[in-house]
């Protein structure tokens, strides 16, 4: 499971949760930090990464457009990186049902 942190989550989760998340990356390493939705759309789906943003967004296009690629939409106002890694950490068993489910296209977590 290949995760790609939009814009509004720290590049720092990346090293962060490696030990659960390799291959992942933020939209920063690969220059889509000012990219228009489309095109990171595109490369998460082209590459196999699961978009995760705190923006409806994403949400929103996969009910449109279908999946893949697959969100996780992080559903917390302000909050400290640390917060966001223990969110996924806690949610890891529902994280990789996403991945696996052929059924589920987005996953909210609070």
């Amino acid at each position: 499971m290949k995760l790609l942190f939009d814009q509004n989550l720290s590049p720092k989760l990346v090293r962060c949760l490696s030990d659960l998340f390799p291959g992942s990356i933020h939209v920063q390493t690969v220059n889509l930090d000012t990219a228009d939705d489309n095109v990171l759309w595109a490369f998460a789906r082209e590459k196999g990464f699961i978009i995760v943003s705190k923006d409806v967004d994403f949400s929103d296009r996969s009910v449109i457009a279908g999946y893949p690629p697959k969100v996780i939409w992080i559903r917390r106002g302000n909050c400290s990186t640390k917060q966001i890694e223990e969110i996924l950490r806690a949610h890891f068993n529902d994280i990789k049902s996403l991945d696996e489910s052929p059924d589920i296209g987005v996953l909210a977590l609070f």
